[in-house]
């Protein structure tokens, strides 16, 4: 028993030394692996370190997405600034803007009213960021409102001068007639409203033609001297701009010399349409272009009080009698025949006629079908409301003379109050909630894109 014992041992024995050659095998193996990834790791921690300093073997997998996220960021502006020079060629016209003294620190002490400056090419961080940015912040919104005009800082006793020279806020811009925090908040002003401009373009007007044609530019009328392009909205003041541009062509030595007959129809100031096509691109692409605009339900009631409740054998004719004879129960023969009295209500009633009995007429018009905005590139948008102070802003940019100033007069019908809001709601209480909202429908538009707001509470 014992010898079988001892045989079973030795037996086992033999058999351990049968298997320890694949077992000292099996070791080789997984050592000679791990010698491979030793090196292979090492071979990839050179190479990262020579493409990129700031991912390391060491670090967990978060801390490399977000360092390759922060390169991936500042790859994307590069990319960015790239693509909107692209974009400046897509959304803009090649016209160069007009320079205001924020786009560039460089240029805070230059002469805002310098015509040289004007010719200057706008740096990238001002004509890209206006163009290829189509949303309009919070802070810009509030700048479009219309507000009453700012007066500027009075003069202080030379008790107080010395103190306060030093302030920025009180210095006056080198114009003469703004201080420099009002240039700036106008000059913002006007960055806003073109940059709302394109993003109401870019939202409603995409599919429009590009190709500018005679029609577009019919009401745009030109001024060589100081390569200025005003297109006129009725109702929005366009009779004095177009004497202070008779005054800068030097037609006239002061506006307030000219008569409304000779603004109208004397034929002193030229159509941009006028020009072949070569003529009226070079003038698009080379001319500052001006728009003045108006709360538009105002200015529709503007219109009517001045061509129907005032003689007015023009418009009584051609408008009067055909409004009357279609929106009148039983018209009186004289109303006919001289196309007197048409009221409110019957004027909103041919306005919203899809079937009127006469044509459109440009002084209830839109502004948009009136001037384009989404086909030309305005570079100042002007408001009716702070009329004096935006043209005086604007004639300073331009380089005009100091002297020349937008006149204020009122020369038609001199002895009506002027159309205020308080005026126009006067008027619309004669019509129904209905016919308020499609008015509101049909000037919709025109309210959008010059950030006009809601007339009425109960609009929707």
């Amino acid at each position: 028993m014992l010898w079988m014992k001892w045989k079973m041992v030795a037996d086992s024995l033999r058999g351990r030394r049968r298997r320890l050659p694949c077992s000292l095998w099996f070791l080789l193996l997984f050592a000679a692996g791990g010698l491979v990834l030793f090196m292979h790791q090492r071979d990839l921690s050179e190479m990262v370190q020579q493409h990129g300093p700031g991912v390391k073997l060491g670090s967990t997998p978060r801390q490399s997405r977000e360092t390759l996220s922060t390169q991936d960021k500042e790859r994307g502006k590069s990319d960015n600034n790239q693509d909107n020079k692209a974009a400046d060629g897509i959304l803009s016209s090649p016209i160069p803007p007009m320079q205001f003294p924020h786009f560039e620190e460089s240029r805070q002490t230059a002469t805002p009213g310098s015509r040289e400056q004007s010719k200057q090419t706008p740096t990238p961080g001002s004509r890209e960021q206006d163009i290829t940015s189509l949303h309009v912040t919070k802070r810009q919104r509030k700048l479009l409102k219309t507000s009453p005009p700012i007066h500027h800082t009075p003069k202080k006793d030379s008790s107080s001068s010395s103190s306060s020279s030093s302030s920025s806020s009180s210095s006056p811009s080198p114009s003469g007639s703004f201080t420099l925090d009002r240039w700036k908040q106008l000059a913002d002003i006007q960055s806003a409203r073109r940059q709302l401009m394109k993003e109401m373009c870019a939202k409603y007007k995409s599919s429009i033609s590009k190709t500018v044609t005679a029609h577009h530019v019919r009401n745009i009328f030109v001024e060589d001297k100081y390569k200025l392009l005003y297109c006129q909205v009725p109702k929005a003041g366009c009779s004095n701009w177009k004497r202070t541009l008779m005054v800068l062509g030097g037609q006239a030595q002061n506006a307030q010399s000219i008569t409304h007959d000779t603004v109208h129809d004397g034929h002193h100031l030229r159509e941009l349409n006028y020009y072949d096509r070569q003529g009226i691109m070079r003038r698009l692409e080379t001319y500052t272009k001006i728009i003045f605009v108006r709360e538009p339900l105002e200015r529709m009631v503007s219109a009517y009080r001045d061509k129907f409740e005032n003689p007015n054998n023009y418009y009584h004719s051609l408008f009067g009698k055909p409004i009357i004879a279609k929106y009148r129960a039983n018209p009186s023969k004289e109303a006919l025949k001289t196309g007197s009295g048409v009221t409110f209500k019957e004027f909103v009633q041919y306005l919203l006629d899809v079937h009127r009995p006469v044509g459109m007429d440009i002084h209830w018009d839109q502004a948009n079908q009136l001037c384009n905005p989404c086909l030309i590139d305005y570079d100042f948008i002007g408001k009716f409301e702070n009329m004096e102070e935006e043209s005086n802003f604007l004639l300073r940019l331009t380089g005009a003379p100091p002297n020349v100033k937008l006149p204020s007069f009122k020369d038609r019908n001199p002895s009506d109050k002027r159309t205020s809001t308080e005026i126009t709601e006067k008027y619309f209480s004669q019509v129904s909630a209905l016919e308020r909202q499609r008015i509101y429908d049909f000037y919709y538009t025109d309210y959008l894109m010059f950030n006009y707001t809601k007339p009425f509470k109960d609009l929707y």
